[in-house]
């Protein structure tokens, strides 16, 4: 495992990259190439722009905007201001986002206007920035002082009832954390890390971006997966690191059948947050270049609480989630349940006593909403979801929120959301309907409604018409029948 690390803060570690690696490419962004100097500089300008702006250290920041090398100036210089981040999802529509927003307490909202056609105006009364105007450049060079137990970031997740909880966590644990994220994918110094996580979500920054200043690899931002993009990069830049959720995986395998690319730079594959088939593990192995295949477990409120090991069989990194990070306990709840402990276990819900308290037990043990048993090895396997939550091309789709917005449409009296495998996303949502009296409805006219209205990955692929449905003696959707 990794020495001792340097630095308490978030700041103090990405800073040091200037003296640390120096005229070595930190960021790759189409035609911009940044140094880690180049970077820092950048970040301490951002970080008085935010200061210029009115951000005060604790105040809290959102971004709103993909994945690009101003999303990362922003996230550091916010973070050197003292300020706390908050990521807000790119596919959220307007209205999800502006919810997270506003509950968040955010000063100020870093938008890209005109992403995946989205615009924001953020409401009337929280200042919004477009993060392409050169705000980031305007400030004179600042640094604040910040403490390793001041929260990073705000993280919104969703619960079994569908209302996203604001994950707080510190910045001492996520650098201990992902410095040894980086040791198990075994990854290096020089790296070149093609980023197509989402940096909303703690794949893409926290195992993307921050492990990346931490070794010293460089960052290729990906707005938006597309595959033959994903491949000219991988080929022009020779790319060494390129986790992702199985879907990446899938679409290079079906690169490699349509042959024309070469993807023979490819070092480290890290995969997770989905259902894996055995055969896909198996077939990246033997198929695709990747000498390191790692896979692991975990989740907003402790960043990542299982990984596989170097020299792990393909069968075990396809059928378990691997063994406890170091730090965490793990144990399996007498039903079943997964819970952990350990240092990078989240501070709390933003302003929700009673959803932390339900979180996290007296004794400190995290209850993860997760069914899991674990092998002779101690590995655990994750066996179903006790949250009923399912997870879409590595997005966490929840049904309860999903079935609140297809109720809102007039023709529906009831809905239930269940996931089904699905080859390429590992699972997708299907629907299943009684409609109100009298009403008539397709289900495309009913797909085509939710678009309009939800994430992409939230939107059931199929819907099913039931004139009930199967209720226990309680009441409640047996949706075991449902599956």
């Amino acid at each position: 495992m990794p020495a001792r690390i340097p630095w308490e803060t978030i700041p103090d570690m990405v800073l040091s990259t200037a003296d640390r690696f120096g005229d070595a490419e930190a960021v790759v962004d189409g035609e911009l190439r940044l140094t880690f100097s180049e970077l820092a500089t950048r970040v301490r300008q951002a970080a008085g722009a935010f200061a210029a702006a009115g951000i005060e250290r604790g105040d809290r920041v959102a971004i709103w905007s993909p994945n690009s090398a101003d999303w990362i100036i922003a996230g550091f210089g916010l973070l050197t201001a003292g300020a706390t981040l908050v990521p807000v999802n790119t596919r959220f529509k307007e209205a999800e986002a502006t919810d997270i927003i506003d509950r968040s307490g955010a000063r100020l909202v870093l938008v890209q206007p005109g992403f995946l056609g989205l615009d924001f105006s953020a409401g009337r009364h929280v200042p919004v920035i477009d993060i392409t105007s050169g705000f980031l450049a305007s400030g004179r060079p600042l640094e604040r002082k910040v403490s390793g137990a001041d929260i990073a970031d705000i993280i919104f997740t969703s619960g079994t009832t569908g209302r996203p909880k604001g994950v707080m966590m510190p910045h001492a644990p996520t650098l201990r954390l992902y410095s040894q994220w980086n040791e198990l994918a075994g990854t290096r110094e020089g790296d070149r890390y093609l980023i197509v996580n989402p940096f909303f979500h703690i794949f893409g920054w926290k195992a993307g971006v921050i492990a990346s200043m931490i070794r010293g690899m460089t960052v290729y931002p990906l707005p938006v997966f597309d595959i033959e993009r994903v491949l000219d990069v991988v080929e022009r830049e020779k790319i060494t690191v390129l986790p992702g959720a199985p879907t990446v995986y899938h679409e290079l395998l079906a690169a490699r059948k349509r042959g024309g690319h070469d993807m023979s730079s490819l070092r480290v594959a890290v995969t997770g947050a989905a259902d894996i088939p055995v055969d896909l593990i198996r077939r990246i192995a033997r198929e695709l270049p990747f000498q390191s295949i790692m896979t692991g477990y975990g989740l907003t409120e402790a960043g990542t609480i299982t990984a596989s090991r170097p020299g792990d069989s393909p069968q075990d990194v396809a059928t378990t989630v691997g063994r406890p990070c170091e730090g965490f306990e793990m144990r399996i709840a007498a039903d079943g349940e997964v819970l952990a402990r350990g240092f990078g276990v989240m501070r709390g819900y933003l302003d929700d006593p009673q959803a932390t308290a339900e979180a996290i037990d007296a004794g400190g043990w995290l209850h993860t909403g997760d069914l899991g048993v674990v092998d002779a090895n101690g590995r655990l396997k994750i066996i179903g979801r006790k949250k009923d939550m399912f997870i879409v091309g590595g997005f966490n789709a929840y049904p309860a929120e999903i079935e609140g917005f297809l109720m809102r449409h007039p023709a529906v009296a009831q809905a239930a959301v269940v996931g089904v495998p699905d080859e390429r996303l590992g699972q997708v949502g299907k629907a299943f309907v009684v409609l109100a009296d009298g009403a008539s409805l397709t289900e495309g006219d009913l797909i085509g409604w939710a678009r309009q209205r939800m994430a992409g990955f939230k939107v059931p692929r199929s819907v099913a018409f039931l004139a009930a449905l199967p209720l226990n003696a309680t009441g409640k959707v047996r949706k075991d029948l449902l599956r």
